[in-house]
């Protein structure tokens, strides 16, 4: 099951599954990328983004590793002589905005300065086309937009980064074949991406394996058209100018109390109501959420 899930991540994605590794969450692989950076190392990062892509690297203060958060409005311009790693989410978790330019501008804008890149797609993949082999690093939980149940997630390294991660959490199944590197030394772990591998939960896993099927099967391009439809549908009702993400985001003023009622499901993130169209939302979920918030 995993092996099935590491191929079809690798997939959506526009990667090869060498260099795709699994584990549980975001947080993880960004602690590889930070303790990969060299002391006094300078990290840019947006300033309004989701903690596990900045609390790793802010715990490595005490070895001098600096990081700089400026709004992300401003954050591809900001990448310069002198930033060694640009982290940023694809997506923000909070409101739904993208990247501004695109994530090909950073991309482009971090090779320019010799700057690596490490981008959590947890917010995009699944529904926003991401093209992986363009950044050094790459992070992505699949209990959102995937799918799956909670305690998946992938990360991505591209061939000539790999040296760089130190296998932190390496265990028996980072074993160059797992079943026969079980007991004693020495080290001796799997030569491509599977070495940062940590022991999967196997139930998590079993359920995993069909939703990456079913996107796959549907196709990335059309869930883009659908989410992205849907979610302007919604702003428009709302009388919202039409966006580039399938997360919308309304002034809370007991929205979400009003949803709840309706039998809408939502979150509050950072003071506002945010709502998310996906596969299996349809039109008539617009017209429920726009009765509800007066639209």
């Amino acid at each position: 099951m995993v092996n099935r899930a590491r191929h079809l991540f690798a997939s959506l994605v526009g990667t090869t599954p060498e260099r795709v590794a699994i584990g549980n969450q975001v947080s993880t692989f960004t602690a590889l990328v930070a303790t990969a950076l060299p002391d006094g190392a300078r990290v840019l990062a947006a300033e309004e983004d989701f903690t596990s892509v900045l609390f790793p690297f802010l715990a490595h203060a005490d070895r001098g590793v600096q990081v700089k958060t400026v709004p992300l409005a401003g954050l591809v311009d900001a990448i310069g002589p002198g930033v060694d790693l640009v982290a940023v989410s694809a997506v923000q978790s909070a409101d739904g905005r993208l990247v501004p330019g695109g994530l090909e501008a950073l991309a482009s804008a971090a090779a320019r300065h010799g700057c690596l890149t490490y981008v959590d797609a947890t917010q995009a993949v699944g529904w926003l086309p991401f093209d992986a082999d363009r950044f050094d690093f790459v992070s992505c939980a699949a209990y959102k937009w995937l799918l799956s149940p909670r305690g998946t997630a992938f990360g991505v390294v591209r061939p000539e980064r790999l040296g760089m991660l130190r296998p932190l959490y390496a265990g028996w199944y980072a074993g160059d074949d797992p079943w026969t590197s079980i007991y004693g030394p020495p080290l001796r772990l799997a030569k491509d991406a599977r070495r940062l591998d940590i022991s999967p939960a196997w139930l998590a896993w079993a359920g995993t394996v069909p939703a990456l099927e079913l996107l796959a099967e549907v196709g990335i391009a059309a869930i883009h058209r659908h989410d992205l439809a849907l979610a302007n549908a919604l702003r428009g009702r709302l009388g919202l100018a039409p966006g580039d993400s399938a997360i919308v985001t309304v002034a809370a003023d007991g929205g979400l109390e009003r949803l709840r009622t309706a039998g809408i499901k939502a979150s509050v993130r950072a003071g506002a109501v945010r709502l998310s169209f996906h596969l299996h939302n349809t039109e008539a979920d617009v017209d429920a959420v726009a009765h509800a918030l007066g639209g």
